[in-house]
């Protein structure tokens, strides 16, 4: 790996031990082998690459989103059971120990003392909306349009964020895909009524 990559490798591994705030240069230096002028050569400033390694972090949790790695994901795109399905493997993450989520309830607590890293993540959010709709609806995410992205991505960001604060703020009492399967019915239901 060269510099770039080794310093991406290192500032996730710090970010995943110390998070946003208690990360220095100097930690991701060491932690990367490489040296002070290489982050900004490479990166531009120190959040920018704090931004581009959690992004790189949630990115490697797509997989996950979609099962256990030996069958994918099974049910009907756009079914209330791929929309179980899908938020099981998530709330699965969230679970893990040592979950990398905590992250983004570190942005949300910190993000007006974080300009540069909320800009850069704020763009990635908005990609994360676009990922979400093919995962949960099928087709690919090319073949998005901006309105659906707008809307329908919106709200599944939306959600995943609400339910990340809820499993980090208090995990014995967070809902499970079966509760947010059975309320998302419950909308449908109301909504239909005549």
């Amino acid at each position: 790996m060269g510099h770039r990559e080794d310093l991406l490798e290192g500032a996730k591994r710090c970010l995943l031990e110390k998070g946003f705030a208690r990360t220095t240069a100097r930690d991701i230096v060491k932690e990367s082998g490489t040296n002070l002028a290489s982050i900004g050569y490479h990166y531009g400033s120190k959040d920018a690459l704090l931004a581009q390694a959690y992004v790189s972090l949630v990115e490697g949790m797509g997989d996950a989103f979609e099962g256990d790695g030996t069958t994918g994901l099974t049910t009907e795109p756009g079914s209330a059971e791929r929309f179980q399905e899908v938020w099981s493997n998530i709330i699965g993450t969230m679970r893990a120990p040592g979950s990398m989520w905590r992250l983004s309830m570190e942005i949300v607590v910190m993000g007006d003392q974080l300009p540069e890293l909320r800009d850069h993540l704020a763009a990635a959010q908005r990609e994360a909306a676009r990922g979400l709709i093919p995962l949960l609806m099928g087709g690919r995410e090319e073949d998005v349009p901006e309105d659906v992205v707008d809307t329908l991505g919106v709200f599944y960001v939306t959600l995943m964020t609400g339910l990340i604060a809820q499993w980090h703020f208090d995990p014995k009492t967070a809902p499970g895909a079966e509760q947010l399967t059975e309320g998302l019915r419950q909308v449908i239901e109301a909504a239909t009524r005549k």
